[in-house]
């Protein structure tokens, strides 16, 4: 989607410090990190949330999914902890409407989150 910025990074047309790719997803820090680490973790294919997940997209999911140690260990957290976060929707705090995951480290984290 030409509107989407996740869409626009995953294409390079928008810069972005990116600290991991593969075929499926791309992980880049995010421009207002809320801790020491703070990484956005996309899909490459536009898929809104997890509403939108479908059994076809099983392999981007599995990339997900492993993409997030490979990011810890990149990122130096992966002994310490992290937390993965993926808001859904308006009320929940989505505010890019592109399938994503925030994962946050480097500092002890609070229960409940929000």
């Amino acid at each position: 989607m030409d509107d989407c910025i996740f869409c626009r990074i995953a294409k390079k047309d928008i810069g972005a410090k990116i600290v991991y790719e593969d075929d499926n997803v791309i992980g880049f820090d995010d421009i207002s990190p809320q801790a020491p680490v703070h990484v956005i973790i996309i899909s490459k294919k536009h898929i809104v949330s997890v509403d939108f997940i479908d059994e076809s997209d099983a392999d981007i999911m599995t990339s997900l999914m492993f993409s997030f140690k490979k990011i810890a260990e990149i990122k130096g957290i992966g002994n310490n902890g992290y937390r993965i976060v993926s808001n859904h929707k308006e009320r929940a705090g989505q505010s890019v409407f592109h399938l994503h995951f925030h994962l946050l480290g480097g500092r002890d984290m609070k229960w409940p989150p929000g």
